[in-house]
């Protein structure tokens, strides 16, 4: 596990549970994944039979308050959890409309837009961009929205 989260989490005067090292190992044996909490759950659960619900929530909560992870809305009632990569990038994502795949647009095309907006005098601290369609087999395979 990476020494980061532990000193992100101390820095803030929050332990390193045994309850959050398990999510934090969970994401990490997931990395590129969109987990749920009940994804997470389910996957904590394994090792660690004794966890409640409410404490993977709790925790993920924290993670993204701290930044650790980023809390993810895709429009289908839950939220999604995935690490923040602090290095600057924003990534953005693609929902396939047919057969639910996300996947991560590396591309970050906002940028011009963001400079023209700081150069008027705005102060941009986040972006969020989802772009919803058919994926490539989806499209391919003449699937409409929600057929699969």
């Amino acid at each position: 596990m990476t020494d980061s989260y532990c000193q992100i989490l101390n820095r803030n005067q929050y332990k390193l549970t045994p309850q959050r090292k398990a999510v934090l190992h969970v994401l990490e044996q997931t990395r590129g994944r969109h987990m749920t909490a009940e994804d997470i759950y389910n996957e904590v659960k394994k090792t660690n039979p004794g966890i409640g619900i409410a404490t993977i929530y709790r925790t993920l909560e924290l993670l993204a308050r701290l930044e650790i992870v980023h809390k993810n809305s895709f429009d289908e009632g839950k939220y999604r959890y995935e690490f923040s990569e602090n290095d600057g990038h924003f990534h953005h994502h693609f929902l396939c409309s047919s057969c639910g795949v996300i996947i991560e647009v590396e591309e970050d095309y906002l940028n011009i837009l963001e400079g023209e907006l700081e150069r008027r005098g705005f102060h941009i601290t986040d972006h969020n961009l989802q772009l919803y369609g058919l994926c490539p087999d989806c499209h391919q395979e003449g699937n409409a929205p929600g057929k699969r």
